[in-house]
């Protein structure tokens, strides 16, 4: 029986889990896409019940997904176009929408190779920027990707979204930043720090070895104490008004700066 009113109370409830109060509270998140589903899938997320709409147009570009979740043998709601369009975060959406356990990344889950390539982001405000950054690491082959004082929820839906599901395939992490420092330094990674303060340009120095590339937030940069403690700052060169690039945008730039090197 599909589900038509939105106010009905499973409805409801998927609709406070947009909060990430109730988020943390419950310990619970929400995915939505099909690609998103179906990454969350592959890297074994245990998803707790799915809801579809498969009137909506794009519904049917993932005709394998739904036989996937029943073999996964998680419960499956159909609702309405108008109840999905009060669930749904993207402007056009898929009709694909699961409640998943809330993602709890630690440093400890960390398995780095011996020579790891590591992002690292401070206090980064904007959940489309952590799914951007989420979304290049995974691209370029990244081994981890760490979170420093976050601001931004790794759970936030548009998160899960802008990463286009690669929160699930990045091996993850959040903690303090004066942690995270300790952490790679025990480790042996060289921390080269992005600011526009730094004298030497990113193409200049060797990114090869163990390195954390470390970006921070738009507004501020990384903070004092990281800039500190790091063993390298670089800046990437800008010539026009704007004194700085989207976060995303550098990070991109000084991941594929090693990538070349390394290659």
């Amino acid at each position: 029986m599909q589900i038509t009113s939105t106010q009905n109370p499973q409805i409801k409830h998927l609709v406070k889990l947009r909060d990430r109060r109730t988020r943390d509270a419950e310990g619970l998140t929400l995915i939505e896409g099909g690609d998103e589903v179906a990454l969350a899938l592959e890297a074994g997320v245990a998803l707790q019940s799915a809801w579809l709409c498969p009137e909506l147009p794009r519904f049917a570009r993932q005709p394998e997904l739904r036989a996937r979740i029943e073999r996964a043998g998680i419960a499956i709601a159909e609702v309405s176009p108008v109840v999905f369009a009060k669930l749904a975060y993207q402007e056009n959406p898929d009709g694909w929408l699961v409640v998943a356990p809330a993602l709890r990344p630690t440093l400890e889950s960390l398995r780095l190779p011996e020579t790891p390539l590591v992002l690292v982001c401070e206090a980064i405000e904007k959940p489309g920027n952590l799914g951007a950054m989420l979304r290049t690491a995974d691209a370029a082959g990244a081994h981890a990707l760490i979170v420093c004082d976050a601001i931004t929820d790794v759970n936030n839906p548009n998160v899960v979204r802008a990463s286009r599901g690669a929160v699930f395939s990045v091996p993850l992490a959040v903690a303090p930043t004066a942690v995270v420092v300790d952490w790679l330094k025990a480790r042996g990674l060289r921390i080269v720090a992005a600011t526009p303060a730094a004298t030497q340009r990113y193409t200049d120095v060797d990114l090869r070895g163990p390195v954390a590339i470390a970006v921070g937030a738009e507004d501020t940069g990384l903070s004092d104490d990281f800039l500190a403690r790091a063993d390298l700052a670089v800046r990437i060169p800008m010539v026009g008004r704007v004194n700085s690039l989207n976060v995303s945008a550098s990070a991109a730039l000084l991941l594929y700066e090693a990538v070349r090197q390394r290659a």
